[in-house]
């Protein structure tokens, strides 16, 4: 059930210790970020005893306990880390929740933003050609939809500018979007009350909706957050934005939160001549300059 609309939009600021963000830390991609198998990070939730580390490690295969002490040393380098910030407020979050409607490809926010978005060319397998607009309700239905739009970053230490430290602060990052998330859907919006999933059911996005990312496969358009900038400020928790929209803290995430019962994540994919041209135009950006933020998509 969607939130009462008609309002204005409501924003949200949360700055969190980094103790409240690790439990929401999915392992699976830090060790990934390694170059390591997801059966990898089950260490996570192993007992950090020698004894339990030790079972762990021997349950592989003989030939792959070196890459599974690997995991085991790197995850306990990691928690180190983890327990040194803790009490440090490093993670910090903007949302707007807003009345919106779908105009054909686009989102239209708080009446009047318009958010340009790209429709796949290639049915998928359900044979959908899909575009996140769809999940929308549209401005000619004459009822006003809701949306979240949302930045979260964690700020590394000056000192600790390390290989090992810049990884966690993405996974910190990604865990600050999935909190505020989950707060969102229980709280502020509050579409999903009576909510109760374990952290593994929200990493397997066992919730109501989605939450695409800006550059991932559904939003690839990675120069979108200078319209999420106009939304947020983003400058309020620190972020700035290069010329093609990347974001500098590096570990930060930026995206919308979409509440449709039905809404999947789905690739774009490759789109053709037609559709850029009509989306450069849409965005009131020359083709020339969107060919280069969607090289892969092209």
């Amino acid at each position: 059930m969607q939130a009462t609309t008609g309002q204005k939009p409501k924003r949200i600021t949360q700055r969190y210790r980094v103790s409240e963000v690790v439990p929401y830390i999915n392992w699976i991609y830090f060790f990934h970020a390694w170059g390591m198998e997801p059966r990898y990070a089950a260490i996570a939730e192993v007992h950090q005893c020698p004894a339990c580390r030790a079972g762990w490690v021997a349950s592989f295969a003989p030939e792959e306990q070196a890459k599974a002490r690997e995991a085991t040393t790197l995850y306990a380098d990691a928690m180190a880390l983890l327990r040194q910030w803790a009490d440090a407020p490093l993670c910090e979050a903007l949302c707007m929740i807003a009345d919106a409607n779908s105009a054909g490809d686009d989102i239209v926010i708080d009446t009047h933003t318009r958010l340009p978005l790209l429709r796949q060319q290639h049915a998928g397998a359900k044979g959908y050609t899909l575009c996140l607009s769809d999940f929308v309700r549209p401005a000619s239905s004459g009822t006003p939809d809701t949306i979240g739009v949302f930045a979260t970053t964690a700020h590394i230490p000056a000192s600790e500018r390390t290989l090992l430290a810049s990884t966690i602060a993405d996974r910190l990052a990604e865990a600050t979007a999935e909190r505020l998330h989950e707060e969102v859907r229980k709280q502020h919006w509050g579409y999903a009350k009576e909510e109760q999933l374990t952290m593994r059911e929200l990493h397997a996005e066992a919730f109501q909706g989605i939450r695409p990312a800006v550059g991932y496969p559904s939003l690839p358009d990675q120069s979108v957050n200078f319209i999420i900038d106009e939304l947020l400020d983003l400058s309020q928790i620190g972020i700035t934005l290069s010329d093609n929209g990347a974001m500098q803290p590096a570990s930060s995430v930026s995206g919308l939160m979409i509440a449709h019962p039905q809404a999947i994540y789905f690739a774009v994919g490759e789109i053709g001549a037609d559709q850029l041209r009509d989306y450069a135009e849409r965005r009131g950006l020359k083709m020339e300059k969107l060919q280069s933020f969607l090289a892969s998509n092209l």
